[in-house]
């Protein structure tokens, strides 16, 4: 199995593009999957068309369903990072992505996307992993 890391700074972005990335890493690969895995307790990784507003809907969405205070029992960081903890349990930390050809079988308006609220720890990393098939 071919890995890879992607190291990317988040700064003040709740949705990061990684859709680049997956592409580079996958071209040439031929047919397979690519598993995209998030290793951090605060962030998720999802697929969504980005560019038209959607980024701030999910922001927003967020905030409703995870309010930014003081009411998690999980308290150290900055105010609501407790929040920030139970993103992963909402959007998975991990994807499966069918490569074709060495190209992935995303959707025209689909984009691999880390999702981090976390504004207490903006270095993050995902890592790609390329399963061929047999």
């Amino acid at each position: 199995m071919d890995t890879e890391v992607v190291e990317l700074e988040t700064g003040a972005r709740r949705v990061s593009d990684l859709t680049a990335a997956v592409e580079r890493f996958c071209a040439g690969k031929g047919d397979g999957w690519c598993l995209v895995f998030a290793p951090h307790a605060t962030a998720g990784l999802a697929l969504m068309e980005v560019g038209s507003g959607s980024e701030g809907d999910l922001s927003d969405a967020l905030d409703r369903i995870l309010p930014r205070d003081d009411r998690y029992r999980h308290r150290h960081g900055s105010s609501g990072h407790g929040a920030d903890h139970l993103v992963p349990v909402l959007i998975t930390p991990s994807l499966t992505v069918p490569v074709l050809d060495g190209h992935p079988a995303l959707g025209t308006w689909q984009s691999v996307v880390l999702v981090d609220p976390n504004a207490d720890n903006r270095r993050r990393q995902v890592r790609l992993s390329f399963l061929g098939a047999p």
